[in-house]
């Protein structure tokens, strides 16, 4: 039961393209904005669709790897744990951030089938 204190797994797509950022000390991050969406229907019976987005990264060669395979749009599963940080904007402002630290990514292709004459 210690493998799901802290976990998430999330199905949706990448709203933009990955955001690879090297660092000094040749160390990557790779940032990722992923949608999910709910459908229900509401009071009217009407159809109602409800997107969440999602804040997400990645450290080193799992980095690099999704900014070399995925692409906006593209449908990505994604495993890892939630994680909390603050930091002080350029006005001395504290500014605070909860996402994703992803430790598996896949993903996901559609099977088209061709057809082919012969």
């Amino acid at each position: 039961m210690n493998t799901l204190k802290n976990s998430v797994q999330l199905i949706g797509n990448l709203g933009k393209d990955v955001e690879l950022k090297t660092f000094d000390n040749g160390s990557k991050l790779a940032k990722l904005n992923i949608a999910t969406n709910e459908y229900y229907k509401n009071n009217k019976g009407e159809k109602v669709e409800e997107t969440q987005w999602h804040n997400a990264v990645a450290w080193g060669n799992l980095a690099e790897n999704m900014s070399k395979i995925l692409d906006k749009g593209n449908e990505v599963a994604i495993k890892g744990k939630l994680t909390h940080r603050s930091y002080e904007d350029k006005e001395g402002i504290t500014r605070y951030v909860s996402e994703i630290l992803i430790s598996e990514f896949l993903k996901i292709t559609k099977n088209v089938e061709v057809n082919t004459p012969f």
